[in-house]
């Protein structure tokens, strides 16, 4: 009696296993055929503000064809993340700290008011000017070339080297964000006719150009209103003196708050190509030899990174086309936007 207890009873423990390992792989089988559907949306700021895009002419007449890889509009993620974007505040100290970090990039702590919260700093050994939002720490960098001509002489930086000068730069102004980590791109440009034209090689550059980016937020790349161009980059000269290296730059940058989001739904593929066409979109660039007829080729998820303060950080859909078209349209159902 106790053997059969005992053998039954370890006939009965495999058989336990086995079934509970076959439902496993069952329950694995089918949600791989059969999502299970995503939670509801927690719309947790309620109606969000409109994206800022900047304010620009829409064309008029433009004729869409879509030639994508399969002939198709792609399925897109039926929701995802808004991220709060906390406002920077304007403190006793803010004209303070904006003086020094102008006194640790080289420029004179003395400077000059030109509208309520915005100064010009001017460099202490170069023809460079700072121009420096005291509240936001938005700045750009000038430098006048007809006064010393010779800062473009030698050959400008490898894009290794310009991108290190580059974080170099934000680590002194203590500007440097921790979710700056996205990816890198460079361009070589050169002074033809007194203006900036693209330069085939390094060798044949006056000027090494670096676009820093934000990080991937759920694994989506960050557009801007200037396609191809980040709200942070630098162009660099060949000279070895340091206040003449950086020829100009652009640094528009707001927090994200990580940990303050919420999840909306998003529009169709069908929905954002109807925008597409019905003009409501925003059109990062058109090249004119496209004459108004585009073609579609690529479409998919970004965020909007924008050079202007918003509350909010949102999801685009972008189009992408012959002649480097670039459009965005608003990734969130409109019935949640304001």
């Amino acid at each position: 009696m106790s053997r059969k207890i005992i053998r039954y009873s370890i006939y009965t423990a495999i058989l336990i296993v086995i079934i509970r390992y076959a439902y496993l792989i069952g329950i694995k089988a089918y949600r791989k055929y059969v999502p299970a559907p995503p939670p509801e949306p927690t719309l947790t700021f309620g109606k969000l503000q409109k994206i800022p895009f900047p304010e620009k002419e829409k064309p008029d007449n433009l004729v869409f064809t879509l030639q994508t890889v399969d002939g198709k509009l792609p399925k897109l993620t039926k929701q995802l993340s808004v991220y709060y974007m906390p406002k920077s505040i304007s403190t006793i100290k803010s004209l303070d700290t904006a003086k020094q970090k102008a006194t640790n990039l080289g420029f004179n702590a003395t400077g000059t008011e030109l509208v309520e919260t915005v100064y010009l700093f001017r460099h202490n050994t170069s023809p460079a000017t700072l121009n420096l939002n005291i509240v936001t720490g938005i700045f750009s960098i000038s430098y006048d070339l007809n006064s010393k001509p010779s800062a473009l002489e030698g050959v400008p930086p490898d894009p290794a080297a310009a991108t290190a000068l580059s974080k170099t730069f934000l680590t002194r102004a203590q500007s440097l964000p921790g979710d700056l980590s996205g990816p890198v791109t460079n361009e070589f440009l050169k002074i033809q006719d007194g203006k900036l034209v693209s330069a085939v090689s390094l060798s044949d550059a006056n000027i090494t150009k670096i676009n820093l980016y934000r990080k991937n937020y759920n694994d989506l790349p960050n557009v801007t209103s200037v396609a191809n161009q980040a709200n942070i980059w630098f162009m660099f000269t060949g000279s070895r003196t340091p206040g003449d290296q950086v020829y100009a730059a652009e640094y528009h940058y707001f927090n994200i708050d990580e940990n303050n989001s919420g999840t909306y739904p998003t529009k169709t593929s069908d929905q954002a190509w109807e925008d597409l066409k019905a003009g409501n979109a925003y059109f990062a660039n058109i090249d004119e030899k496209s004459k108004g007829n585009i073609t579609v080729r690529k479409i998919y998820l970004a965020y909007y990174d924008p050079d202007q303060y918003s509350e909010y950080f949102q999801p685009v859909v972008v189009f992408e086309g012959d002649d480097d078209f670039t459009a965005y349209v608003p990734a969130v159902s409109p019935e949640h936007t304001q």
